[in-house]
């Protein structure tokens, strides 16, 4: 009946979790600052409050993300890479692919049939392919990142973005909108471009059903249509209520459980 934490800092937002065997007890999400030790401790000690316990009841913490060295009070610290894998094991059990598309950097992880890391590989020199991607090309649009969801349904067949580059494809969406190209068109295009970049990534590694995506970029529903339109298959939801940005400080929380329960912790 062990109690854990994961803390992951990531390079836009922060996640703490409290994990007593296989039960959430309390989760955070909160922005990341230049300032990842302040946010760790912050969003930790949210995490114990909401999940009614104290940092004495917590018997093993382990950092993880971006900023996994800058959490001071974790006992050890994990690649993102391995602590995704894990998560996203642990809420489908069947997957085998984990593409994770955060803020600055996207990753495509395999994983075995016991959810132990196979093979990955990671983008972490452009922002295409990435949350920063998309927050680049509409800040001239005059519409927010949750709108992007609803654009990308509506009627209008995609505009073809074709630079590699963010800030190329920032120039040339703001030519589009000027033109009066209709914005579903532009969402469409964007999220279809976003998505080519991250099945590009995973054809390194190779791509294996059962396949899902963590991450803050996951809960958009657009990319998550262009993705299954590359690939042609059918992309693994978490269940209802499972926020995909907490996939990798769940997996912290799992890893940090198996250390306890590791022959020479005991």
């Amino acid at each position: 009946m062990a109690i854990t934490a994961g803390v992951d800092i990531g390079s836009t937002t922060s996640k703490a979790l409290i994990m007593k065997d296989n039960e959430i007890l309390g989760a955070i999400i909160g922005p990341s600052s230049t300032n990842p030790a302040k946010v760790a401790r912050n969003i930790f000690e949210q995490a114990l409050e909401k999940a009614g316990v104290t940092e004495g009841d917590i018997e093993y913490i382990v950092g993880t993300g971006y900023g996994r060295a800058q959490v001071p009070f974790a006992h050890e610290n994990i690649s993102e890479i391995s602590c995704h894998g894990c998560g996203a094991y642990f809420f489908l059990p069947s997957v085998r692919t984990i593409l994770d598309i955060g803020g600055q950097d996207t990753k495509a992880i395999c994983v075995d049939d016991r959810g132990a890391l196979l093979d990955f590989a990671m983008n972490d020199k452009c922002a295409a392919g990435t949350g920063r991607f998309l927050e680049a090309v509409i800040r001239n649009m005059d519409i927010t990142l949750d709108d992007l969801e609803k654009l990308h349904f509506e009627d209008g067949e995609p505009c073809a973005i074709s630079s590699m580059c963010s800030v190329f494809a920032e120039s040339e969406v703001i030519n589009l909108v000027n033109e009066g190209v209709e914005l579903p068109r532009i969402i469409k295009g964007l999220h279809i471009s976003l998505a080519g970049r991250v099945v590009s990534l995973a054809k390194r590694v190779g791509i294996v059903e059962d396949i899902a995506v963590t991450g803050g970029v996951a809960k958009n529903s657009g990319v998550i249509d262009a993705m299954e339109q590359k690939l042609k298959v059918k992309i693994k939801r978490f269940s209802e209520g499972i926020d995909p940005q907490i996939v990798g400080a769940v997996g912290a929380a799992i890893l940090a459980r198996n250390k306890l329960a590791a022959p020479d912790k005991k």
